[in-house]
């Protein structure tokens, strides 16, 4: 995830069935690594991707309280 996190063209946007807006992380290979929540609008689910490409790449692991 380290690695695709900073790429752009590995976050599939999606919409559910419901209208919300999501996004999966893909491997160079093409498989899901991740999955995120959903999303309010597509404009909220972009930041959540701007969050996870900054992000994803760092080293240090953090817990979610």
């Amino acid at each position: 995830m380290q690695a695709n996190s900073p790429l752009d063209d590995k976050f599939e946007r999606k919409i559910a069935k419901d209208g919300s807006a999501y996004f999966v992380l893909t491997a160079a290979n093409g498989k899901a690594i991740g999955s995120s929540e959903m999303y309010s609008s597509t404009a909220a689910r972009d930041e959540g991707i701007k969050s996870v490409s900054a992000n994803g790449g760092t080293k240090t692991i953090k817990e979610a309280a």
